[in-house]
């Protein structure tokens, strides 16, 4: 396959890339010609107990084209080492895919800093290492005439909306929603997009799921019904290099494509003078104009517990 869509000869990077949704879009990549390091630990869904097998096993299922990484890639020089083999393996660095992530979730009056740290260690310092280690090359290659390269980053709904426990996974996630912006834009005279993607499909993180209502368990079973394949199909297509989209943030269900709105006022209110601006009048003026635009406690999982399209 030819053209402006085409991942042929193209190199990627993709954490977390031998399990879930990070393996079907490494599968993805590999099937589409790209050449593929899966740079996977191996640990649980709570950060333990790595086991590089899981990294060499996976690129060895999918051939040639694929190496693994096994080492934390949040990991002090860790990223560094990773973005150095694929220029060692492959020859270059074309797209990356953050998508390694681990839950470590409590209410937030039993959490934990260590847990908290951990999960934001992962999840979102990570993925700053690895872009910051990887935009380097990205920029040199594109001076050289290189198609311009792209990133991907897998954030979660859950960092949108929130959801019971999850004081540590949401803001690693929302965090990563403001690295992709901030990425889109250094990168923007490079011509290197980036773009975040919250996937809904079947994996180790739904499987964990302990719904807290009717709703949240209606989520959980018809998450594990969708494919995590049309995640996969959406992020090749921003990672080609005729895709022109960046800065944005996509949802993907199954035959369901969402385009998510980002934090923007909904309302202004001119207040009176600081000597006249008493708590009084501000919840009056918060009142009259802003109340009816409050949006309400509903968890990501509430929200799409609907039956998905596959």
């Amino acid at each position: 396959m030819s053209g402006p869509f085409s991942l042929q000869g193209r190199v990627a990077l993709v954490t977390g890339g031998a399990r879930g949704v990070g393996r079907a879009i490494a599968q993805d990549f590999v099937q589409r010609g790209a050449r593929v390091l899966i740079a996977d630990s191996g640990v649980s869904i709570g950060g333990d107990a790595p086991d590089p097998r899981v990294a060499q096993q996976a690129a060895s299922e999918l051939g040639a084209n694929a190496s693994a990484f096994a080492e934390d890639i949040a990991a002090p020089g860790q990223a560094e080492a990773a973005i150095e083999l694929a220029l060692a393996r492959f020859g270059a660095i074309d797209i990356v895919v953050n998508n390694a992530a681990i839950l470590r979730d409590a209410f937030i009056f039993k959490s934990d800093r260590a847990s908290f740290e951990r999960v934001i260690q992962t999840n979102l310092v990570g993925a700053y290492a690895v872009l910051a280690a990887a935009t380097p090359v990205m920029r040199e290659a594109a001076k050289r005439g290189r198609p311009p390269a792209r990133i991907v980053n897998i954030v979660s709904t859950a960092g949108l909306y929130g959801n019971f426990g999850q004081s540590a996974y949401a803001a690693a996630k929302a965090g990563l929603l403001g690295l992709t912006r901030v990425v889109a834009m250094d990168m923007a005279r490079s011509n290197v997009n980036c773009n975040a993607v919250a996937p809904f499909a079947a994996t180790r993180v739904t499987e964990s799921i302990q719904p807290a209502n009717e709703a949240q368990a209606a989520y959980k079973t018809r998450a594990l019904t969708v494919p995590a394949e049309y995640v996969a199909r959406l992020v090749a297509w921003l990672s080609a290099p005729g895709c022109d989209v960046t800065g944005q943030l996509f949802g993907v269900r199954g035959r369901e494509l969402f385009l998510f709105s980002q934090p923007r006022p909904l309302e202004r209110v001119v207040t009176a003078p600081l000597a006249e601006l008493t708590p009084e009048a501000l919840d009056a003026a918060v009142s009259l104009r802003m109340r009816d635009a409050f949006v309400d406690l509903t968890t990501d999982l509430e929200c799409f517990s609907s039956e998905p399209l596959v």
